[in-house]
Protein backbone atom coordinates (compact mmCIF):
# COMPACT_ATOMS: atom_id res chain seq x y z
CA UNK A 1 0.00 0.00 0.00
CA UNK A 2 1.18 3.68 -1.02
CA UNK A 3 0.37 6.95 0.92
CA UNK A 4 0.84 10.66 0.06
CA UNK A 5 1.35 11.20 4.08
CA UNK A 6 4.65 11.22 6.08
CA UNK A 7 3.60 8.63 8.70
CA UNK A 8 5.67 8.27 12.15
CA UNK A 9 7.53 6.10 9.26
CA UNK A 10 8.06 5.64 6.03
CA UNK A 11 8.06 2.28 6.29
CA UNK A 12 4.66 1.52 7.14
CA UNK A 13 1.17 2.54 6.58
CA UNK A 14 -0.92 1.87 9.56
CA UNK A 15 -4.68 0.78 9.67
CA UNK A 16 -7.48 3.46 9.12
CA UNK A 17 -10.18 3.95 11.94
CA UNK A 18 -13.25 4.18 10.38
CA UNK A 19 -15.30 5.30 13.27
CA UNK A 20 -15.50 5.05 17.15
CA UNK A 21 -17.72 5.02 19.73
CA UNK A 22 -17.18 5.09 23.50
CA UNK A 23 -14.01 3.26 24.57
CA UNK A 24 -14.12 1.69 20.72
CA UNK A 25 -12.03 2.80 17.35
CA UNK A 26 -13.30 0.36 14.64
CA UNK A 27 -10.94 -0.44 12.25
CA UNK A 28 -10.87 -0.88 8.09
CA UNK A 29 -10.18 -4.54 8.47
CA UNK A 30 -13.19 -5.04 10.90
CA UNK A 31 -11.47 -4.81 14.24
CA UNK A 32 -13.11 -3.56 17.07
CA UNK A 33 -10.37 -1.85 19.17
CA UNK A 34 -9.92 -0.70 22.65
CA UNK A 35 -8.73 2.62 23.03
CA UNK A 36 -7.43 1.63 26.16
CA UNK A 37 -4.74 4.84 26.28
CA UNK A 38 -7.20 7.56 24.66
CA UNK A 39 -4.64 7.91 22.03
CA UNK A 40 -1.69 9.52 24.26
CA UNK A 41 -4.02 9.70 26.85
CA UNK A 42 -5.98 12.18 24.76
CA UNK A 43 -9.62 10.62 24.87
CA UNK A 44 -10.94 11.18 28.15
CA UNK A 45 -14.62 10.78 27.18
CA UNK A 46 -13.84 7.83 24.17
CA UNK A 47 -15.01 8.66 20.87
CA UNK A 48 -18.40 9.74 19.12
CA UNK A 49 -19.68 11.98 22.15
CA UNK A 50 -22.48 13.40 20.81
CA UNK A 51 -22.49 16.36 23.25
CA UNK A 52 -18.94 17.65 21.73
CA UNK A 53 -20.18 17.21 18.84
CA UNK A 54 -23.62 19.27 18.85
CA UNK A 55 -21.47 22.09 20.76
CA UNK A 56 -18.50 22.13 17.56
CA UNK A 57 -21.26 22.59 15.17
CA UNK A 58 -22.84 25.06 16.63
CA UNK A 59 -19.88 27.04 17.21
CA UNK A 60 -19.05 26.50 13.69
CA UNK A 61 -22.69 27.99 12.54
CA UNK A 62 -21.96 31.31 14.68
CA UNK A 63 -18.25 32.00 13.90
CA UNK A 64 -15.51 29.35 13.02
CA UNK A 65 -12.29 31.65 13.00
CA UNK A 66 -11.32 35.36 13.86
CA UNK A 67 -7.85 36.64 14.50
CA UNK A 68 -7.28 37.46 18.42
CA UNK A 69 -5.05 40.82 17.28
CA UNK A 70 -8.97 41.79 16.14
CA UNK A 71 -11.44 40.34 18.44
CA UNK A 72 -12.46 37.87 20.99
CA UNK A 73 -15.42 35.42 21.50
CA UNK A 74 -17.92 34.42 24.17
CA UNK A 75 -16.25 30.86 24.08
CA UNK A 76 -13.08 31.98 24.40
CA UNK A 77 -14.13 33.73 27.17
CA UNK A 78 -15.91 31.09 29.36
CA UNK A 79 -13.54 28.62 28.63
CA UNK A 80 -11.15 30.77 30.38
CA UNK A 81 -13.51 31.50 33.38
CA UNK A 82 -14.28 28.01 33.37
CA UNK A 83 -10.72 27.03 33.95
CA UNK A 84 -9.80 30.08 36.04
CA UNK A 85 -12.92 29.40 38.50
CA UNK A 86 -11.39 26.16 38.41
CA UNK A 87 -8.27 26.86 40.27
CA UNK A 88 -10.09 28.70 42.75
CA UNK A 89 -8.46 32.21 41.55
CA UNK A 90 -5.10 30.90 42.43
CA UNK A 91 -4.11 31.30 38.42
CA UNK A 92 -6.07 34.24 37.05
CA UNK A 93 -5.55 34.50 33.34
CA UNK A 94 -5.14 31.50 30.63
CA UNK A 95 -3.71 31.99 27.28
CA UNK A 96 -5.10 29.07 24.67
CA UNK A 97 -3.61 27.46 22.05
CA UNK A 98 -2.94 24.21 19.97
CA UNK A 99 -0.55 21.75 21.32
CA UNK A 100 1.71 21.00 23.95
CA UNK A 101 4.54 21.59 22.79
CA UNK A 102 3.35 25.54 22.00
CA UNK A 103 1.72 25.95 25.53
CA UNK A 104 5.51 25.09 26.59
CA UNK A 105 7.16 27.50 24.39
CA UNK A 106 4.66 30.49 25.80
CA UNK A 107 5.53 29.24 29.59
CA UNK A 108 9.36 29.54 28.49
CA UNK A 109 9.00 33.23 26.69
CA UNK A 110 6.73 34.40 29.17
CA UNK A 111 8.91 33.25 32.16
CA UNK A 112 11.71 35.28 29.95
CA UNK A 113 9.38 37.98 29.67
CA UNK A 114 8.62 38.71 33.80
CA UNK A 115 12.03 38.96 34.88
CA UNK A 116 12.47 41.58 31.77
CA UNK A 117 9.10 43.71 32.99
CA UNK A 118 9.63 43.76 36.75
CA UNK A 119 10.41 47.23 38.34
CA UNK A 120 14.05 46.47 38.51
CA UNK A 121 14.64 44.17 35.47
CA UNK A 122 16.76 41.53 35.85
CA UNK A 123 18.30 40.48 31.71
CA UNK A 124 20.85 37.95 32.97
CA UNK A 125 17.63 35.46 33.69
CA UNK A 126 17.90 33.18 30.80
CA UNK A 127 18.17 29.59 31.96
CA UNK A 128 16.03 26.74 33.29
CA UNK A 129 16.01 23.67 35.06
CA UNK A 130 14.15 20.67 34.31
CA UNK A 131 14.32 16.75 34.95
CA UNK A 132 16.02 13.91 33.67
CA UNK A 133 14.81 12.22 31.19
CA UNK A 134 11.97 14.77 30.98
CA UNK A 135 9.51 15.26 27.65
CA UNK A 136 8.04 18.69 27.28
CA UNK A 137 7.24 18.74 23.85
CA UNK A 138 9.15 18.26 20.21
CA UNK A 139 9.04 21.94 19.00
CA UNK A 140 12.83 23.31 19.42
CA UNK A 141 12.45 25.28 22.43
CA UNK A 142 10.12 22.58 24.24
CA UNK A 143 12.81 19.70 23.72
CA UNK A 144 15.89 21.65 24.51
CA UNK A 145 13.64 22.01 27.99
CA UNK A 146 13.17 18.76 28.16
CA UNK A 147 16.35 15.80 29.01
CA UNK A 148 14.76 12.97 26.82
CA UNK A 149 17.81 11.41 25.34
CA UNK A 150 16.52 9.94 22.53
CA UNK A 151 14.02 12.82 21.11
CA UNK A 152 16.81 15.63 21.62
CA UNK A 153 19.95 13.54 19.84
CA UNK A 154 19.33 14.01 16.23
CA UNK A 155 18.81 17.90 17.07
CA UNK A 156 21.52 18.54 19.65
CA UNK A 157 23.32 21.00 17.92
CA UNK A 158 20.05 23.21 17.22
CA UNK A 159 18.83 23.17 20.40
CA UNK A 160 19.52 25.64 22.92
CA UNK A 161 22.20 25.83 26.00
CA UNK A 162 20.66 27.29 28.43
CA UNK A 163 18.71 24.64 29.98
CA UNK A 164 20.52 21.86 32.60
CA UNK A 165 18.87 18.93 34.30
CA UNK A 166 18.15 17.37 37.90
CA UNK A 167 17.31 14.11 38.53
CA UNK A 168 13.26 13.45 38.50
CA UNK A 169 11.80 11.79 41.77
CA UNK A 170 11.71 8.49 40.56
CA UNK A 171 11.18 6.37 43.57
CA UNK A 172 11.84 2.87 42.20
CA UNK A 173 15.17 4.34 41.03
CA UNK A 174 16.25 6.81 42.61
CA UNK A 175 15.41 5.82 46.12
CA UNK A 176 17.99 4.40 48.51
CA UNK A 177 17.09 1.19 50.31
CA UNK A 178 15.53 1.72 53.74
CA UNK A 179 15.48 5.79 52.39
CA UNK A 180 12.37 7.32 54.25
CA UNK A 181 10.47 9.52 51.70
CA UNK A 182 11.01 12.75 53.76
CA UNK A 183 15.33 11.45 53.48
CA UNK A 184 14.84 11.05 49.77
CA UNK A 185 12.45 14.99 48.98
CA UNK A 186 15.66 16.61 51.04
CA UNK A 187 18.15 14.94 48.37
CA UNK A 188 16.17 15.54 46.12
CA UNK A 189 15.95 19.55 47.07
CA UNK A 190 19.50 19.65 47.79
CA UNK A 191 20.23 18.41 44.25
CA UNK A 192 18.18 21.86 42.75
CA UNK A 193 19.57 23.69 45.21
CA UNK A 194 23.03 22.90 43.93
CA UNK A 195 21.90 23.31 40.12
CA UNK A 196 20.47 26.93 41.11
CA UNK A 197 24.36 27.46 42.59
CA UNK A 198 26.20 25.98 40.40
CA UNK A 199 24.89 28.27 36.96
CA UNK A 200 24.62 31.07 38.98
CA UNK A 201 21.06 31.32 41.17
CA UNK A 202 20.34 35.03 39.68
CA UNK A 203 20.14 33.71 35.70
CA UNK A 204 17.38 30.79 35.99
CA UNK A 205 14.11 32.05 34.95
CA UNK A 206 12.06 29.02 36.31
CA UNK A 207 12.12 25.10 36.95
CA UNK A 208 9.76 23.31 35.01
CA UNK A 209 8.77 19.45 36.13
CA UNK A 210 5.77 17.04 35.32
CA UNK A 211 3.67 16.22 38.48
CA UNK A 212 3.53 12.50 37.00
CA UNK A 213 5.91 11.99 34.72
CA UNK A 214 4.35 11.02 31.60
CA UNK A 215 6.10 9.77 28.19
CA UNK A 216 9.61 10.01 29.45
CA UNK A 217 9.23 7.50 32.67
CA UNK A 218 5.37 6.11 32.34
CA UNK A 219 3.36 7.35 35.01
CA UNK A 220 6.21 8.03 37.82
CA UNK A 221 4.16 10.15 40.85
CA UNK A 222 6.32 12.28 42.86
CA UNK A 223 6.62 11.16 46.90
CA UNK A 224 5.03 13.31 49.02
CA UNK A 225 6.40 16.57 49.85
CA UNK A 226 8.69 16.37 46.81
CA UNK A 227 6.83 19.29 44.89
CA UNK A 228 6.55 21.45 47.83
CA UNK A 229 9.97 21.02 48.41
CA UNK A 230 11.00 22.20 44.99
CA UNK A 231 8.67 24.86 44.61
CA UNK A 232 10.94 26.32 48.28
CA UNK A 233 13.84 26.05 46.33
CA UNK A 234 12.72 27.91 43.46
CA UNK A 235 11.21 31.01 46.00
CA UNK A 236 14.60 30.87 47.62
CA UNK A 237 16.29 32.01 44.25
CA UNK A 238 13.64 33.93 43.46
CA UNK A 239 12.79 31.82 40.52
CA UNK A 240 9.56 30.74 38.60
CA UNK A 241 7.90 27.56 39.40
CA UNK A 242 6.54 26.07 36.09
CA UNK A 243 3.77 22.80 36.68
CA UNK A 244 3.25 20.59 32.92
CA UNK A 245 0.21 19.16 33.57
CA UNK A 246 0.20 18.65 29.52
CA UNK A 247 -0.59 15.03 30.15
CA UNK A 248 -1.22 14.23 33.80
CA UNK A 249 -3.59 17.25 34.20
CA UNK A 250 -7.32 18.16 33.51
CA UNK A 251 -8.72 15.12 35.44
CA UNK A 252 -6.07 12.29 34.43
CA UNK A 253 -5.16 11.41 38.05
CA UNK A 254 -8.32 11.78 39.42
CA UNK A 255 -8.39 15.99 40.49
CA UNK A 256 -8.68 18.50 37.88
CA UNK A 257 -5.33 19.76 38.29
CA UNK A 258 -2.80 17.34 39.59
CA UNK A 259 -1.40 19.73 41.66
CA UNK A 260 -4.28 20.25 43.87
CA UNK A 261 -3.35 16.93 46.09
CA UNK A 262 -0.47 19.05 47.40
CA UNK A 263 -2.20 22.41 47.13
CA UNK A 264 0.99 23.31 45.15
CA UNK A 265 0.07 25.80 43.16
CA UNK A 266 2.29 27.11 40.17
CA UNK A 267 3.41 30.30 38.70
CA UNK A 268 2.60 28.73 35.66
CA UNK A 269 0.77 25.67 34.23
CA UNK A 270 0.55 24.00 31.13
CA UNK A 271 -2.72 22.05 30.06
CA UNK A 272 -3.95 19.85 27.04
CA UNK A 273 -4.60 16.83 26.02
CA UNK A 274 -7.43 15.95 28.10
CA UNK A 275 -8.68 19.39 28.07
CA UNK A 276 -10.35 18.49 24.87
CA UNK A 277 -10.61 15.32 24.56
CA UNK A 278 -8.95 14.73 21.11
CA UNK A 279 -12.64 16.47 19.49
CA UNK A 280 -10.21 19.30 18.45
CA UNK A 281 -6.24 20.64 19.04
CA UNK A 282 -6.19 22.65 21.87
CA UNK A 283 -3.81 23.46 25.13
CA UNK A 284 -3.36 25.76 27.22
CA UNK A 285 -0.93 28.04 30.13
CA UNK A 286 -2.91 28.95 32.78
CA UNK A 287 -0.55 32.11 34.80
CA UNK A 288 -0.92 33.41 38.24
CA UNK A 289 -1.69 36.60 38.75
CA UNK A 290 1.35 37.99 40.13
CA UNK A 291 2.88 37.96 36.28
CA UNK A 292 -0.08 38.95 34.58
CA UNK A 293 -0.04 41.82 37.25
CA UNK A 294 3.81 42.46 36.59
CA UNK A 295 2.96 42.35 32.79
CA UNK A 296 0.33 45.08 33.05
CA UNK A 297 2.45 47.72 34.89
CA UNK A 298 5.54 47.16 32.07
CA UNK A 299 4.64 47.02 28.61
CA UNK A 300 1.17 45.35 28.84
CA UNK A 301 1.93 42.96 26.05
CA UNK A 302 2.92 39.27 26.02
CA UNK A 303 5.50 39.41 23.26
CA UNK A 304 4.50 36.16 21.61
CA UNK A 305 1.26 35.43 19.02
CA UNK A 306 -0.44 32.64 17.30
CA UNK A 307 -2.61 32.47 13.95
CA UNK A 308 -5.07 29.96 15.93
CA UNK A 309 -4.88 31.11 19.35
CA UNK A 310 -8.21 31.12 21.12
CA UNK A 311 -9.48 29.51 18.49
CA UNK A 312 -13.10 29.32 18.73
CA UNK A 313 -14.06 25.60 17.75
CA UNK A 314 -11.00 24.71 19.77
CA UNK A 315 -12.36 26.55 22.84
CA UNK A 316 -16.04 25.31 22.06
CA UNK A 317 -14.50 21.87 22.34
CA UNK A 318 -12.52 22.23 25.61
CA UNK A 319 -15.50 24.14 26.83
CA UNK A 320 -18.11 21.54 26.44
CA UNK A 321 -15.43 18.50 26.97
CA UNK A 322 -15.13 19.86 31.14
CA UNK A 323 -18.72 20.90 31.19
CA UNK A 324 -19.31 16.75 30.69
CA UNK A 325 -16.79 15.85 32.78
CA UNK A 326 -18.16 17.82 35.35
CA UNK A 327 -21.62 17.45 34.89
CA UNK A 328 -21.22 13.77 35.02
CA UNK A 329 -18.89 13.95 38.09
CA UNK A 330 -16.60 11.47 35.89
CA UNK A 331 -13.26 12.59 38.22
CA UNK A 332 -15.23 10.27 40.88
CA UNK A 333 -15.51 7.72 38.70
CA UNK A 334 -11.52 8.56 37.47
CA UNK A 335 -10.77 7.96 41.55
CA UNK A 336 -12.90 4.91 42.00
CA UNK A 337 -12.01 2.81 38.46
CA UNK A 338 -8.15 4.39 38.88
CA UNK A 339 -8.10 2.40 42.15
CA UNK A 340 -9.89 -0.42 40.47
CA UNK A 341 -7.37 -0.46 37.52
CA UNK A 342 -4.51 -0.57 39.98
CA UNK A 343 -6.00 -3.30 41.92
CA UNK A 344 -6.34 -5.54 38.84
CA UNK A 345 -3.02 -4.72 37.81
CA UNK A 346 -1.05 -5.40 40.48
CA UNK A 347 -3.08 -8.65 40.88
CA UNK A 348 -2.86 -9.65 37.59
CA UNK A 349 0.72 -8.86 36.85
CA UNK A 350 2.71 -8.24 40.16
CA UNK A 351 4.55 -11.58 39.88
CA UNK A 352 5.35 -11.31 36.43
CA UNK A 353 8.77 -11.97 35.93
CA UNK A 354 9.55 -9.30 33.69
CA UNK A 355 7.63 -6.71 35.45
CA UNK A 356 9.30 -4.45 37.77
CA UNK A 357 7.56 -1.58 38.76
CA UNK A 358 3.32 -0.93 38.36
CA UNK A 359 3.07 3.03 39.15
CA UNK A 360 0.53 5.80 38.41
CA UNK A 361 -2.40 7.56 40.07
CA UNK A 362 -6.09 8.19 38.94
CA UNK A 363 -6.35 6.67 35.54
CA UNK A 364 -2.87 6.71 34.21
CA UNK A 365 -0.68 3.84 34.95
CA UNK A 366 2.86 2.84 33.69
CA UNK A 367 4.48 -0.43 33.46
CA UNK A 368 8.05 -0.76 33.09
CA UNK A 369 9.94 -4.01 32.40
CA UNK A 370 13.25 -5.16 33.05
CA UNK A 371 15.23 -8.59 32.84
CA UNK A 372 16.28 -8.82 36.12
CA UNK A 373 13.73 -7.83 38.77
CA UNK A 374 16.43 -8.28 41.51
CA UNK A 375 18.88 -5.98 40.27
CA UNK A 376 16.43 -4.17 37.69
CA UNK A 377 18.25 -4.07 34.78
CA UNK A 378 16.35 -3.31 32.44
CA UNK A 379 16.56 -4.67 28.14
CA UNK A 380 19.32 -3.62 25.63
CA UNK A 381 17.82 -1.09 23.51
CA UNK A 382 17.60 -3.66 20.66
CA UNK A 383 15.00 -5.53 22.23
CA UNK A 384 12.90 -3.15 21.44
CA UNK A 385 10.44 -4.81 23.80
CA UNK A 386 8.16 -1.60 24.56
CA UNK A 387 7.54 -1.13 21.03
CA UNK A 388 7.38 -5.20 20.55
CA UNK A 389 4.25 -5.13 23.15
CA UNK A 390 2.72 -1.71 21.26
CA UNK A 391 2.68 -3.56 18.28
CA UNK A 392 1.72 -6.78 19.46
CA UNK A 393 -1.34 -4.93 21.33
CA UNK A 394 -2.47 -3.95 17.65
CA UNK A 395 -2.81 -7.39 16.35
CA UNK A 396 -6.72 -8.14 16.01
CA UNK A 397 -6.76 -10.57 18.01
CA UNK A 398 -5.77 -8.53 21.05
CA UNK A 399 -7.30 -5.13 19.89
CA UNK A 400 -5.65 -2.88 22.72
CA UNK A 401 -3.71 -0.19 22.75
CA UNK A 402 -0.45 0.22 25.09
CA UNK A 403 1.50 3.24 24.67
CA UNK A 404 4.78 2.55 24.55
CA UNK A 405 7.95 4.58 25.34
CA UNK A 406 11.96 3.55 25.90
CA UNK A 407 14.35 5.24 27.55
CA UNK A 408 13.09 5.14 30.82
CA UNK A 409 16.32 4.71 32.49
CA UNK A 410 18.91 6.80 31.64
CA UNK A 411 16.76 8.00 27.99
CA UNK A 412 18.20 5.15 25.96
CA UNK A 413 17.42 1.92 27.93
CA UNK A 414 14.59 0.82 29.56
CA UNK A 415 10.96 0.15 28.26
CA UNK A 416 7.49 1.30 29.82
CA UNK A 417 4.24 0.98 28.56
CA UNK A 418 1.34 3.10 29.27
CA UNK A 419 -2.51 2.64 30.16
CA UNK A 420 -4.97 6.00 30.30
CA UNK A 421 -8.54 5.25 29.44
CA UNK A 422 -11.56 7.31 28.76
CA UNK A 423 -12.97 9.08 32.47
CA UNK A 424 -16.39 7.15 32.12
CA UNK A 425 -14.55 3.43 31.06
CA UNK A 426 -16.26 0.70 33.42
CA UNK A 427 -15.07 -2.17 35.40
CA UNK A 428 -16.02 -4.25 32.68
CA UNK A 429 -14.01 -2.39 30.36
CA UNK A 430 -10.99 -2.45 33.17
CA UNK A 431 -11.09 -6.13 33.53
CA UNK A 432 -10.91 -6.75 29.47
CA UNK A 433 -8.11 -3.97 29.70
CA UNK A 434 -5.77 -6.01 32.22
CA UNK A 435 -6.83 -9.65 31.07
CA UNK A 436 -5.53 -8.39 27.31
CA UNK A 437 -2.82 -7.01 28.31
CA UNK A 438 -1.35 -9.65 30.57
CA UNK A 439 -2.15 -11.57 26.89
CA UNK A 440 -0.06 -9.52 25.01
CA UNK A 441 2.82 -9.66 27.77
CA UNK A 442 2.49 -13.10 27.39
CA UNK A 443 2.81 -13.50 24.23
CA UNK A 444 6.06 -11.38 23.63
CA UNK A 445 8.09 -11.95 26.65
CA UNK A 446 7.41 -15.78 25.79
CA UNK A 447 9.70 -14.65 22.52
CA UNK A 448 12.58 -12.73 25.04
Amino acid sequence: MTSAVLHRTTRFVPKKAVGGNGSYLYLEDGTKFLDSTGGAAVSCLGHGNEKISQAIFDQLQQVEYCHTAFFGTDVSEELATFLVDSTGGKLSKVYVVSSGSEAIEAALKLSRQYFLELPTPQPQRTRFIARKPSYHGITLGALGAGGHVLRRQPFEPLLSQNTSHVSPCYAYRGKKDGEPDSAYVTRLADELDAEFQRVGPDTVCAFIAEPVVGAALGCVPAVPGYFPAMKAVCKKYGALFILDEVMSGMGRCGTLHAWEQEDVVPDLQTIGKALGGGYAPVSGLLISDNIVRTIDKGTGAFRHGQTYQGHPVSCAAALAVQKVIKEEELLENVKRMGDYLEERLKDTLVESKYVGDIRGKGLFWGLEFVKDKATKEPFEPEAAIAFRLQESGLKPEYGISLYASSGTVDGVRGDHVILAPPYNVTKEEIDIIVETTARVLEEVFAQV
